[in-house]
């Protein structure tokens, strides 16, 4: 595993607990990789979290799997909260940022559990419809594994001032 630097600011920073809620809680982040050319490639995208570690459909190809075949180091950031502060020239935020190796997922029980993990997430007690869409699409899909292998979390000084 690598060296993480250390959050320069320790008075922003959100305990593991407070990251993973953040984790848990939102739907939504930005999945960080080594592009095209070694430039960086960012892409929004869903996902689910569970037991330290990030799911993410995908496509068959792209270039999101391009990347992710070339070079397996990959970052993912979430910004829980941006409440501008326009007098203040400031923002009230809250946000994680996870660093780890993505995979994309070979075993095809994996590849089953975790789609129906994504899918569960965002259509809750809909096992017909879930089941449907497995039949219609999964053949046409990868699902990715990412092991976070650090994760940070912080959130504005003002707010640690209020707590």
């Amino acid at each position: 595993m690598s060296e993480f630097r250390e959050m320069r600011r320790k008075r922003q920073q959100l305990s593991n607990d407070e990251s993973v809620a953040i984790l848990e809680k939102a739907t939504a982040g930005t999945l960080a990789l080594l592009g095209d050319d070694d430039y960086p490639y960012t892409v929004p995208i869903s996902y689910v979290y569970h037991e330290g570690k990030l799911y993410f459909h995908s496509a068959l190809a792209g270039h999101k799997v391009d990347a992710i075949r070339k070079c397996d180091k990959a970052s993912f950031c979430i910004i829980e909260q941006d409440d501008v502060q326009p007098k203040k020239y400031t923002t009230f935020f809250r946000s994680v940022i996870a660093f780890g190796r993505i995979h994309i997922i070979e075993d095809e029980q994996e590849k089953l559990e975790t789609a129906r993990m994504l899918g569960n997430r965002y259509n809750p007690n809909d096992e017909e419809s879930l089941r449907q869409e497995m039949e219609n699409g999964f053949s046409r899909m990868l699902m990715i594994r990412f092991n976070i292998e650090h994760l940070t979390g912080k959130e504005a000084i003002e707010l640690v001032r209020m707590r």
